[in-house]
């Protein structure tokens, strides 16, 4: 069976920077977002250490809120940096995906 989990290291970044860029906002909505957009499997424990090294890259910024509902929460923000990376980051990965796309069409030859 195929290990997706080291292919999810290396997209993770990119899309918590993209939900960020989109609007502040803090992790279990980082991680609602990204189920709802087919990342299902991810939990909290892969996504806060995510949030802590992108803060000391310094592509994100944090600041503590207050909650309406219950104790306040760490909201986050992406920074100059973080855009600039978000947008190497989408370019990488729109040239990768169509070329494996392309690879993918090819089609198999049995008995060779």
């Amino acid at each position: 069976m195929f290990d997706q989990s080291q292919l999810m290291k290396g997209t993770l970044e990119g899309c918590i920077l993209k939900v960020i860029a989109a609007e502040t906002t803090y992790g279990y909505e980082i991680m609602e977002k990204l189920a709802q957009h087919g990342f299902g499997d991810i939990r909290e424990g892969t996504i806060y250490p995510l949030l802590v090294r992108l803060e000391k890259k310094e592509w994100i910024t944090s600041e503590v809120r207050p909650s309406p509902l219950g104790p306040s929460r760490k909201y986050y923000s992406i920074t100059p940096t973080g855009r600039e990376i978000l947008a190497s980051f989408a370019a990488c990965w729109e040239a990768i995906s169509r070329a494996v796309e392309n690879i993918m069409k090819l089609e198999e030859k049995h008995g060779e």
